[in-house]
């Protein structure tokens, strides 16, 4: 697979999400709360996860198991707006415990455990970083 402009706007918008979630998911705990920064920081992740779904719409492959070039990873994009829908939902109607879920479980779910899958050494990304970068493979 080629390192293509969409896989760079992917990836980064990705790699962000990653760094920007933790702020947003626990500037509002502890015995301090920074609402400013939750707010910034959690519009900023929703921002950068938009983008990372939107962008795998147009990243397919043909040489994994797929219906037109979607694999099941692509199923992510269906969970990612489903949580969203389902957070902002929670905020809307008060239900901030429900918010807090949603956010915390797309968050493991979407960044956490579907970017360790992305660096498995036999994915296009994985060989990228642990090959050609750090010269591990």
């Amino acid at each position: 697979m080629q390192f293509t402009p969409l896989i760079a706007l992917h990836a980064s918008a990705a790699f962000l999400a990653v760094l920007t979630g933790p702020v947003a998911l626990w500037a509002r705990h502890g015995r301090i709360t920074r609402p400013r920064l939750h707010r910034v920081f959690g519009r900023a992740w929703v921002m950068l996860m938009v983008i990372t779904a939107t962008s795998a719409l147009f990243i397919r492959d043909f040489g994994l198991p797929n219906v037109a070039g979607f694999t099941p990873i692509h199923l992510l994009i269906v969970v990612t707006a489903a949580y969203l829908f389902a957070a902002f939902r929670a905020l809307a109607r008060g239900d901030i415990p429900r918010h807090r879920r949603c956010m915390q479980r797309l968050y493991i779910g979407a960044c956490i455990v579907t970017g360790l899958f992305t660096l498995l050494p036999q994915r296009a990304m994985g060989q990228w970083v642990w090959g050609t970068w750090l010269g591990w493979l």
